[in-house]
């Protein structure tokens, strides 16, 4: 064969691609003193977390129960009638399924937040590689959680703005 070169060779390189070190166990004192203080702050609002999705499920349970007993007597008001009988019904079971909904956005991050410090507490304690690493998995899934809720909020504004315009000016026109 010949030994000519092929003009429409790929190009070799004789670069290797660069690994990051890893070093286990390479924590400073001043990171371990850090996570120490945040560690006690996580599990405390982990644990708020978990206090306040249990009282807005008691709250939609309260409303469930209240909300078609006052209904019933306000069905004997003037101007209230339409608020009585299936209508309150309806509304109680609508404020339980709010509030289930509502509880579980508040739990999730609650959860991510108090595993968070419950980890890095355990890191603390035993200096195990794998708690530091559920430490920061639980992290960010807390993050990616936010960030989510950020997106969903962020692409209803425009229809909540249009939704507040039109009945802005069907409220004028017609009100």
């Amino acid at each position: 064969m010949s030994e000519a070169v092929n003009p429409y060779q790929s190009p070799e390189t004789l670069a290797v691609p660069v690994k990051p070190l890893l070093v286990q166990g390479s924590l400073t004192e001043t990171m371990l003193f850090y996570l120490k203080k945040t560690s006690p702050w996580l599990r405390f609002i982990g644990i708020l977390g978990f206090i306040c999705s249990g009282l807005v499920v008691l709250w939609g349970v309260s409303m469930f129960v209240f909300v078609p007993m006052i209904w019933r007597t306000w069905d004997h008001l003037p101007g209230f009638e339409s608020f009585g009988g299936i209508m309150g019904a309806a509304y109680g079971v609508v404020m339980v399924a709010l509030s289930i909904v509502g509880a579980l956005l508040v739990f999730l991050p609650a959860l991510f937040l108090y595993r968070f410090g419950d980890k890095i507490r355990n890191y603390l304690r035993t200096g195990a590689d794998q708690d530091l690493e559920l430490a920061f998995k639980n992290n960010k899934s807390f993050w990616k959680y936010v960030g989510i809720i950020c997106i969903i909020q962020v692409a209803f504004l425009p229809l909540l703005i249009i939704g507040g315009t039109i009945a802005g000016v069907a409220s004028a026109l017609f009100g």
